[in-house]
C-alpha cells in the first residue's frame, strides 16, 4: 500500500449544499477500515463545521479556516497555525461597510465584489495579508497560509509523509491542497483549472466523486494514476547528447555496481541528496562507515558503538528524518544477522506508513550474501524502493537481485558488470562487446526500458561539490599532490598546497617561470590528477594550447577559471 492518508475538502466535494450523504459516510468508514487515515481540510470556521457535520470524529485531524486552524477530534483540542487578524484591520473593514463580514480565529471572510474594498484596506494599512477566492467567497489570511500548509501541519502530527497522501477538492483554494499531496484529485464539478492540474478527475460530482476515488484506493491503491512520483523522477545525470537520465521515484529498485574505488559512493551520495531534497525518507545501511560524514542526515552507530534496532525505528517514526545506520561497531560476520533482524521492522513500518520510502544497502554482497541467505525469509518477492550497492553482483543473494528493475554500472568493464546482473535476474545481456564511454561515465540499464545501456555523466551532490571546493581551495594537499613552481632552471621550489596558494604564488611569479610550466601543460595536468576536476583541467588545457597569448593574459585566464569554480563565494 502506498497511500495512507486521504485529505478531503468539505463544501461541494465531500458535501453537497452542506450535507454529506449516507453513501459517502459509508465510504469513509470503509477507507478507515483499510488502515488509512482521514483529514478534513476546509475553508469553514470550526464552530460552523461542527454545527452542520457532527461526524468529525471520523477524521484524524481537521484543518479549518483554509489552513489556519488545526483541530484534533479525538481530544477536542484546537491549535492556531497563524496569527489572528489585527483589530485595526477588522475595524477598517467595518467602517468601509464590508458585508457580509465573518471573523474567525484567524480568517476574515466575505464575498465578491467586497474584495475590492478589502484589498484597498490591506494596501492602506500596509498589512501582510493575502486574499484567497473560493467560487465567489473571499477569504483573508496571513501570507503563506493555505490548505496545503495546514495539511502539512496535520500530517506532521500524524507522523505521515505527503508522499503517502491523496487530496480531493473542487475550487480555487484547493490548488494548494492538491499540490501538497502525492496525488491530487478533482471531483467532476471542480473548476476547470483544478481539473487541469489534478492527476485524476472523478466522473462523479461532490460526494459521489469521493466515493469513486475511495473505491479505487481500496481496489488497487490508485495504481496507474500518473501522480507526482511519476512526473518528478530522480535525476541520475545527463547522456552525451544532453538528455537528462532519471529513475522513477516509486515502484523501482536497482543495483549500483562496480569495482572498488570506482565511484559508487559518489553516485549514491548524489542520488541520496536529491531523494532527501524531495522529502523522501531514506534508511541507508552503511557497513563500513562510508556515509557518516554526510550533513543533514542522522547517523546511528560508530566504530565504538553498534546501532540499536529500537533506536532506528524511533528515528524513522518521524517522516522528516532520514537515517544512516553505521555498522562498524559490529563484527563482519554479525552484519547479515543484524540486517535480517532489522528488515522485518522496516517492512512493518512501511506497512503502517509507507516509509521509509527507500532502503539502501551498501556492501550488499556482505549484507545479503548468496551463500548465506539469513535475510531470504524476510525479503518479499517484490521489494520496491531498494538500492543495492556492491562490488560483486554475482555474490549477492539471488532473491534480492530478482527484485531489481535496473543497474547503474560504475567504473571499468561496465559490460561485464551488466552481464553479471543480467545472468542473476535471468535475462539475456544487452551487450556482448566493450562499451565506449567518456571518462567518468556510468552506464544505466533499465530492464523494461526502451534502450540498452546508456552512458551517463553523473550529477554530483551539491554538498560533495562544496566539500570538494573547500578541500582543494583551502585545505592542505600532501607534498606529492601539491604544485611546485620550479622554473626552467629548477632554481625555484615554491609549493602551492591548495588552489588559493596557487593563485597567490602565480600572481607574484616572474613571467619566465609562468610560461615554462604553461607550455609544458603542467597546470592542467595538476588540476586533472591532483584536484580531480576534469572540467577545470579541460579549460586550463585550452589556455595552455594557445601559445600566442602572453604571460599576463594566460595568467589572468587561469586564475579567473579557478576563481569561478572554487574561491568565489556562492
Amino acid at each position: 500500500m502506498h497511500y495512507f492518508a486521504f485529505a478531503c475538502d468539505f463544501d461541494q466535494t465531500l458535501a453537497s449544499m452542506g450535507a454529506v450523504s449516507k453513501g459517502t459516510l459509508a465510504a469513509l468508514e470503509k477507507l478507515l477500515a483499510s488502515g488509512r487515515k482521514l483529514v478534513l481540510v476546509t475553508g469553514r470556521q470550526l464552530d460552523d463545521l461542527r454545527r452542520i457535520f457532527p461526524q468529525l470524529s471520523l477524521f484524524e485531524r481537521v484543518i479549518a479556516e483554509n489552513g489556519a486552524v488545526l483541530f484534533r477530534p479525538q481530544t477536542g483540542e484546537t491549535k492556531l497555525l497563524a496569527e489572528p487578524p489585527p483589530q485595526v484591520f477588522i475595524d477598517a473593514l467595518r467602517r468601509r461597510g464590508v458585508l457580509p463580514l465573518s471573523i474567525g480565529s484567524v480568517i476574515v471572510a466575505s464575498e465578491e465584489p467586497e474584495d475590492a474594498k478589502i484589498l484597498a484596506v490591506i494596501r492602506e494599512l500596509g498589512l501582510e495579508l493575502q486574499v484567497i477566492y473560493n467560487k465567489g467567497a473571499v477569504m483573508v489570511l496571513p501570507t503563506g497560509v493555505n490548505k496545503g500548509t495546514g495539511l502539512l501541519a496535520a500530517l506532521s502530527e500524524m507522523c505521515m509523509s505527503h508522499h503517502n497522501a491523496v487530496a480531493i477538492g473542487d475550487a480555487e483554494n484547493d490548488h494548494a491542497l492538491l499540490n501538497t499531496c502525492e496525488c491530487g484529485v478533482a471531483v467532476a464539478n471542480a473548476i476547470q483549472t483544478l481539473k487541469e492540474r489534478a492527476d485524476l478527475t472523478a466522473t462523479g460530482a461532490n460526494g459521489a466523486g469521493v466515493q469513486e476515488v475511495i473505491d479505487r484506493l481500496l481496489l488497487n491503491d490508485l495504481h496507474g494514476v500518473r501522480n507526482r512520483l511519476l512526473r518528478q523522477p530522480i535525476l541520475i545525470g545527463t547522456a552525451a547528447d544532453g538528455t537528462r537520465v532519471s529513475i522513477d521515484s516509486c515502484d523501482t529498485s536497482f543495483v549500483i555496481a562496480g569495482p572498488s574505488s570506482s565511484g559508487k559512493s559518489t553516485v549514491m551520495i548524489g542520488l541520496l541528496e536529491r531523494l532527501t531534497q524531495c522529502d523522501f525518507q531514506v534508511c541507508l545501511i552503511d557497513p563500513e562507515g562510508d556515509y557518516s560524514h554526510l550533513e543533514d542526515i542522522v547517523t546511528l552507530g560508530s566504530a565504538e558503538r553498534a546501532p540499536n534496532i529500537t533506536e532506528i525505528v524511533q528515528i524513522l517514526h518521524n517522516p522528516k528524518s532520514s537515517l544512516i545506520v553505521n555498522l562498524l561497531g559490529l563484527p563482519l560476520s554479525e552484519r547479515p544477522v543484524f540486517l535480517a533482524s532489522l528488515l522485518p521492522k522496516l517492512q512493518e513500518l512501511r506497512a503502517k506508513t509507507g516509509r521509509p520510502h527507500w532502503i539502501i544497502l551498501d556492501e550488499a554482497h556482505h549484507l545479503l550474501p548468496r551463500e548465506r541467505g539469513q535475510a531470504i525469509g524476510v525479503l518479499p518477492q517484490q521489494l520496491a524502493g531498494l538500492i543495492l550497492i556492491t562490488v560483486h553482483v554475482e555474490t549477492v543473494l539471488e532473491a534480492a537481485l530478482k527484485s531489481m528493475s535496473g543497474i547503474i554500472a560504475v567504473g571499468a568493464s561496465p559490460e561485464e558488470t551488466i552481464r553479471q546482473f543480467s545472468n542473476a535476474v535471468g535475462v539475456p545481456p544487452p551487450v556482448y562487446s566493450p562499451l565506449p564511454s567518456r571518462p567518468g561515465d556510468v552506464f544505466v540499464w533499465l530492464l523494461h526500458g526502451a534502450h540498452g545501456p546508456v552512458a551517463v555523466r553523473v550529477q554530483p551532490a551539491t554538498s560533495e561539490i562544496r566539500r570538494h571546493r573547500r578541500k582543494y581551495a583551502e585545505g592542505k594537499l600532501a607534498p606529492d599532490r601539491s604544485f611546485f613552481f620550479r622554473g626552467p632552471a629548477g632554481k625555484l621550489n615554491l609549493r602551492a598546497h591548495n588552489l588559493n596558494m596557487f593563485i597567490q604564488i602565480a600572481e607574484g611569479l616572474d613571467d619566465e617561470t609562468w610560461l615554462f610550466h604553461l607550455r609544458r601543460g603542467d597546470y592542467s595536468q595538476w588540476v586533472r590528477e591532483a584536484i580531480k576536476d576534469e572540467a577545470l583541467a579541460d579549460e586550463v588545457q585550452e589556455i595552455e594550447k594557445d601559445g600566442k597569448e602572453g604571460p599576463l593574459k594566460t595568467r589572468n585566464a587561469v586564475i579567473e577559471a579557478i576563481n569561478r569554480r572554487y574561491t568565489r563565494s556562492d
